[in-house]
């Protein structure tokens, strides 16, 4: 779901921005973009409402990071849990990790997922420079979430 919209909360709101500072940290030539999903229906039936979803976008293409855009989707898992005899229910958002892509105007290039193994997936990937900050910025996205 866009980060615009997942914003309910300071705490949140704060840790939204703390993640966008966190990557133009590394990469300050990035322009963010909190509402990445456009708003028709179509594509919202398709949204992950347990994500904060958010994208970079680049001057050009990179040939370095082998795409023009990244979009990051930050995955949680939604728990509930009974908490009296009422079967009153509270429900608790774990986070579970990242979902980073890479797209050019073709479409999905590679993918980078800390839900499995960490590895790059794709026939076009990062030069290897990028997927070490990228990864960088997952380990510090784990601090700022977990």
């Amino acid at each position: 779901m866009n980060a615009a919209q997942q914003a309910t909360d300071i705490t949140l709101a704060s840790k939204i921005a703390s993640a966008v500072s966190l990557f133009r940290t590394k990469f300050p030539d990035a322009k963010v973009d909190l509402r990445p999903w456009a708003e028709d229906r179509d594509t919202q039936e398709l949204v992950d409402p347990d994500s904060i979803d958010f994208s970079f976008h680049f001057p050009g293409w990179s040939r370095r990071w082998q795409s023009r855009s990244v979009l990051v989707q930050i995955r949680f898992y939604q728990d509930a849990i009974a908490i009296t005899e009422d079967c009153l229910f509270e429900s608790h958002r774990n986070f579970i990790g990242l979902e980073v892509t890479g797209f050019d105007y073709r479409g999905k290039q590679w993918r980078l997922s800390t839900v499995s193994d960490w590895q790059f997936e794709g026939d076009l990937q990062p030069q290897p420079e990028i997927a070490d900050k990228l990864r960088q910025f997952c380990r510090q996205m784990f601090e700022l979430f977990s």
